[in-house]
């Protein structure tokens, strides 16, 4: 599909206005990869957003933070922070057509070191996240058994505290007893009473690495032919999850308690709204669910037609997202209902688990003692492994279109090496995951290896685009794709909202950090300290590269600044055949 884009001149500081520029027209060649459909686009985008995250991590935040009465925060700050990132980040890939490192030469060079840190960040995430993928693939295997293997205490991993209440009368439940379901994770999946901590993670387990193994043996093939490939696999990855969650919320609402835990899910407590936090959860779980600033956006939509409506498709999948979060909350709170009826508790002593041991200990309980538990336990491990793959396609094609783009003579033609390469980067990274104490690794690189730095390279990204390059540039470039600039709320939202709701959470992360722990574990401060400077490790390439474009440029200090701020080209030549020019009279 060809677009066309008419400039008569500059308005902005930095062009000379006065010279006339003739009004190129803008057709796209075969030589950048374009999806076949563009369905292919948008379940790519839904895949890389509705994420393991939307299934744990809302629903946690959501009863914690005060129920209903969560849901104001959580709306207000997707409206004016996370979908307007989002909406900004689509349209810039759509526009400049370049990935995360090479399009700051269109916006602001001297940002460039944003894309190297984007490239890092989305590194760790592979480091961490593919594993709990396999962590999945492993229960996926166990779940071909007529009896699941967490269902009782009789297996050779258990311990004398297992104790096993379903359908059992005057069963003492004590601070030391532990469910068959958390044995098998901690004993038998991760092995972890075989490490005492991060300075003694232990060996790795070879089951584990098998599964890690056929995980990026996946990623590999769906990612190697580029968008052509990775866009049919999302239809199954992307649409599978849907299915099964539609299955398991009919399957929990006919449960015995289900109620109870809906109520404990919804019900508003007012109260919470004066409390900063809240607050803060909002806007960190809305920025961390639709995912502007790693880079996936950018590369995505850089395949889209340039006359493509990435104003709707913002808000569709914004809508996606945050409606697959709250039916998710059902899906997870009908089940918690139903334990505390088995276990005769209150929903919110069930409810304690939050983050991967709800999806591996609590959920996993509740499936083995439903009727059909082998069929409700492989529906579901197949969700949470095509949840998070197509996650990890996004990731990792981020990292992918960003070098390529920037280093087209050394990668461009070389795509499935590069890809193999990286993917094997990403498999040794993740050794350390595997080990015994490999729990304790994936926390950490979670709370730090992505945190703090993706927030702040977000609110960079947004300050050099609002302000830097400029609004009214910005939504002239817009204007130039869909033919209509973008209205009033947009670009107070780009300018000033958005910024401010990025500093907020960096602010107020930095005020409120609680101890690290898992399990029983407390992570020693010198972990801390270890954490701390791998977040540093990514985010101080913008600093670094700062410095070495404006000691590279040629000219006085004045004379640098203004090279290193205003943009290289106001028309971007991603390579040279990817764009024809003819210069219409």
């Amino acid at each position: 599909m060809a677009g066309s884009l008419t400039r008569q001149g500059s308005p902005n500081p930095g062009y000379n206005s006065n010279i006339a520029v003739p009004m190129p027209v803008i057709t796209q060649t075969d030589s950048r990869d374009k999806w076949s459909k563009k369905m292919d686009f948008l379940l790519s985008v839904v895949g890389f957003a509705v994420d393991l995250g939307n299934v744990w991590r809302f629903p946690y935040i959501c009863y914690q933070n005060g129920g209903g009465a969560f849901l104001i925060p959580y709306i207000l700050m997707a409206i004016f922070g996370g979908v307007p990132l989002f909406y900004m980040e689509l349209a810039l890939g759509q526009f400049h057509r370049t990935g995360a490192i090479s399009i700051w030469k269109h916006i602001c060079p001297i940002f460039k070191g944003i894309g190297y840190a984007i490239c890092i960040i989305a590194l760790y995430v592979s480091f961490y996240y593919n594993t709990i993928i396999a962590w999945a693939l492993f229960y996926f295997y166990s779940s071909f058994s007529s009896i699941l293997p967490w269902t009782n205490c009789d297996n050779v991993w258990n311990t004398p505290d297992c104790t096993n209440y379903f359908g059992m009368d005057n069963v003492t439940w004590t601070n030391a007893s532990r469910s068959p379901a958390e044995e098998f994770y901690t004993r038998n999946v991760l092995e972890i009473h075989k490490s005492s901590g991060l300075r003694d993670v232990g060996g790795v387990r070879w089951q584990l690495m098998l599964c890690l193994f056929l995980i990026f043996t996946i990623v590999y093939f769906s990612l190697w032919k580029g968008v052509k490939t990775s866009g049919k696999v999302v239809w199954v990855t992307a649409t599978l999850p849907y299915i099964v969650l539609f299955i398991l919320l009919i399957r929990g609402a006919t449960l015995p308690g289900a109620w109870r835990g809906v109520v404990f899910y919804l019900k508003p407590q007012w109260e919470k709204l004066l409390e900063t936090s809240v607050w803060v959860d909002a806007a960190a779980q809305i920025f961390f669910s639709l995912g502007p600033g790693f880079g996936v956006l950018l590369a995505l939509s850089s395949y889209n037609p340039f006359t493509n409506n990435c104003y709707r498709d913002a808000i569709v999948t914004s809508l996606v997202n945050c409606l697959t979060s709250f039916v998710s909350g059902f899906v997870i709170f009908t089940v918690l209902g139903y334990m505390a009826e088995m276990r005769k508790v209150e929903v919110e002593d069930v409810a304690r688990d939050k983050g991967p041991s709800l999806l591996f200990i609590t959920y996993p309980e509740a499936i083995a003692n439903m009727m059909g538990s082998t069929f409700f336990a492989i529906i579901f491990f197949v969700m949470m492994i095509t949840l998070g793959l197509d996650s990890t396609f996004g990731g990792l094609e981020a990292i992918i279109t960003a070098v390529l783009d920037e280093y087209p003579d050394h990668f461009y033609h070389r795509r499935e090496l590069f890809v193999l390469c990286l993917v094997v980067v990403c498999f040794l990274g993740s050794l350390s995951t595997l080990t015994n104490g490999g729990a304790y690794v994936v926390k950490l690189l979670e709370e730090f290896g992505v945190g703090c730095s993706i927030i702040a390279v977000g609110f960079l990204e947004a300050i050099a685009v609002s302000w830097f390059y400029g609004i009214k540039r910005f939504s002239n470039d817009v204007q130039a794709m869909l033919g209509k600039a973008p209205g009033l709320f947009w670009k107070v939202c780009w300018v000033v909202i958005s910024p401010a709701f990025l500093a907020y959470i960096i602010v107020s992360s930095f005020l409120k950090a609680p101890p690290l722990m898992l399990f029983d574990y407390k992570y020693p401060d010198w972990s801390i300290t270890v954490g701390y400077i791998v977040g540093f490790s990514s985010f101080m390439w913008i600093p670094i590269y700062m410095v070495y474009k404006l000691v590279w440029t040629p000219g006085s200090l004045k004379q640098r600044l203004a090279v290193c701020l205003r943009p290289e080209r106001t028309i971007p030549d991603i390579h040279a055949d990817s764009l024809n020019m003819a210069t219409v009279p």
